[in-house]
């Protein structure tokens, strides 16, 4: 059966983008280091936006996902950049009530019950599904969440947009790997225990 991973940058105090809730890739929190794009690179290419991969020049199939989610605040930030489809290499599903109607879209639109999507996803063959973000689906999906994969900045912000933004919520997960880059992050693999 797939797996839902959430797959994210995060400071150490559990922030995933700042105040603003913009794209936090790059910011000083988020330093995109070279060490980290090698590492990007070799182990998650699929997780590249298709502007960069083509930059790249790479092409080839997802090393783990062939299926991507986000939330309609995630989905934006490539709306803003002029794309309606940040990840054309994937499988795109966007959760969204307010993108319902929209059939112009090249993404799935997911306006009702996130979980039972999900669900049918991880029932179908394939790779794994990489939730992107943001932490209000990540809160919505935590019952479905398998894998953590935590790309640890060693920043402190003090506010912004929580890993898991939402009332309380209760999961168990154990480490099960832990790279760390010259750079500063470390990227910390937990499974759900």
């Amino acid at each position: 059966m797939r797996k839902l991973v959430y797959y994210v940058a995060v400071t150490l105090d559990g922030f995933i983008a700042g105040p603003d809730g913009g794209d936090p890739s790059g910011a000083e929190f988020f330093p995109i280091t070279p060490d980290l794009i090698e590492f990007i690179v070799a182990n998650y290419p699929e997780t590249l936006p298709g502007p960069a991969r083509d930059a790249m020049g790479i092409s080839a199939p997802g090393a783990h996902f062939d299926t991507v989610i986000e939330g309609r605040a995630s989905y934006d930030l490539g709306l803003v950049a002029g794309m309606d489809d940040t990840y054309p290499h994937l499988r795109h599903l966007v959760v969204s009530t307010t993108l319902a109607d929209r059939t112009d879209l090249p993404v799935e639109i997911v306006s009702s019950d996130p979980l039972a999507r999900v669900r049918d996803l991880k029932a179908e063959d394939g790779l794994d599904i990489w939730l992107v973000g943001g932490g209000t689906l990540a809160h919505a999906l935590l019952p479905e969440i398998d894998r953590l994969v935590l790309k640890v900045n060693p920043s402190v912000i003090g506010s912004g947009i929580s890993l898991f933004a939402g009332e309380s919520a209760h999961a168990r997960f154990a480490r099960v790997d832990q790279v760390d880059l010259a750079g500063g992050v470390s990227v910390v693999t937990l499974d759900r225990v």
